[in-house]
């Protein structure tokens, strides 16, 4: 045991979770100090009134690669979404999918009126080529924006106005689909070699999981950090640490470092949650909203556990100027006149200003030391890589990978 260092790794998110778990089976006893009362950071579920609410609607891929190597996935009794969307365009809703995964959606995909059928058949044609191709080659690949992307690929505006920027807005935060051309065919990857899933008890599920796994680790929250050096952790409280080793698993690292360099950009969104009655999404499906005038660009429902309530969320882009009563009449006659549903209880909403980086020059990994400002401070955080869980987690991998070197020599 090398109990003998003192390491530290500042954030309980899930690159924070990761790192201190590879430091632990290196035989190190790290300290992670972080700011809330919790783990989780943006991978978490609050109760409100009895109702687990994620904060904001999240899936986990699981064709993703590092989750399938850290994560149980049986014993986070994932709920598996369709591999499809329900449709609300031209005042009319179409159901879409996947005809090779549900032979039943076949002729409700053809006839949808979301493009012509050559953009279907585009579709099969873009479905094999990311097939072969490697994650590796993905990253590699000449950087884009994902609507020059599809373009370029030969989709038409309809298709891409009707299916494509609401369901890669949604993913990518943006509706004006300017994320890199990498994240898109990341994404659509692991979409087709696997599935959208939802643990039963919400995504807080995940981070939860991976706590439970560290058994050497200590905990300190509500300690908030405000100066990292190479050779001390300054405390918001004014206390201050001596260290041999840290991972700033942050989403501010810029901010503890003193320096510039590592600033991150954020996407940001909002997610609305209400108890409806009644609703025409069909189970386990995401309905995407294409008309852009309206405020809402994805609904999904859900049966809660606890409550026996139907929940459904609404994710909203384009909020910035209006108050959240403002948004919650929008969303609330949106979803009457898009669902069906007649009585439409608010629950919360979650104003997430730090949702996802924004970032270009995207990466599949990369070297301990690309992300090194002392030697011995290492940086973790998907803000490195890509804006994944699969990325939160090779980056808390990588971090650890390189303090445990320089530690060891």
């Amino acid at each position: 045991m090398e109990q003998n260092k003192t390491v530290y790794v500042i954030g309980a998110g899930v690159s924070g979770l990761i790192a201190a778990y590879e430091l632990e089976q290196a035989g190190y006893r790290p300290v992670v100090l972080e700011k809330s009362g919790e783990v989780g950071g943006r991978i978490k579920t609050v109760d409100m009134n009895g109702v687990a609410l994620d904060l904001g609607f999240q899936v986990l891929l699981s064709a993703y690669p590092m989750a399938k190597h850290y994560l149980d996935m049986e014993a986070l009794h994932l709920r598996k979404l369709e591999s499809g969307a329900l449709i609300y365009a031209g005042g009319k809703h179409y159901r879409i999918g996947d005809p090779l995964r549900d032979l039943s959606v076949l002729f409700p995909t053809l006839l949808a009126d979301i493009g012509s059928m050559g953009d279907k058949f585009k579709i099969l044609k873009l479905n094999r080529k990311l097939k072969a191709k490697s994650l590796d080659a993905i990253f590699a690949s000449p950087e884009t924006t994902t609507l020059e992307y599809l373009q370029d690929f030969g989709f038409s505006s309809k298709i891409i106005e009707r299916f494509f920027r609401p369901f890669f807005a949604g993913i990518f935060l943006e509706p004006d689909l300017c994320t890199s051309s990498r994240m898109f065919e990341f994404v659509y990857k692991m979409f087709g070699e696997g599935y959208a899933t939802i643990p039963q008890d919400g995504i807080g599920a995940i981070s939860a999981q991976l706590k439970d796994k560290l058994k050497q680790t200590e905990f300190r929250f509500n300690c908030a950090v405000q100066q990292v050096t190479q050779n001390s952790i300054m405390l918001e409280s004014g206390e201050e640490l001596s260290h041999d080793g840290v991972i700033v698993a942050s989403n501010t690292p810029s901010a503890l470092l003193g320096e510039t360099d590592h600033k991150v950009r954020w996407k940001s969104c909002m997610c609305l949650y209400f108890a409806v009655d009644q609703t025409n999404i069909p189970g386990e499906t995401i309905a995407l909203i294409a008309d852009r005038s309206k405020l809402s660009n994805n609904l999904y429902a859900y049966m809660d556990a606890a409550s026996g309530k139907t929940i459904l969320s609404a994710t909203v882009l384009d909020y910035k100027g209006r108050s959240d009563e403002e948004v919650t009449a929008a969303v609330t006659s949106e979803i009457k006149s898009f669902t069906g549903a007649l009585q439409v209880e608010h629950l919360h909403s979650f104003r997430i200003d730090q949702a996802l980086p924004d970032i270009t020059n995207l990466s599949k990994t990369a070297h301990p030391s690309d992300h090194r400002p002392y030697d011995n401070v290492f940086l973790a955080g998907d803000y490195l890589l890509n804006s994944s869980l699969n990325a939160a987690m090779e980056s808390g991998r990588i971090a650890a990978k390189g303090l445990i070197g320089e530690l060891k020599s």
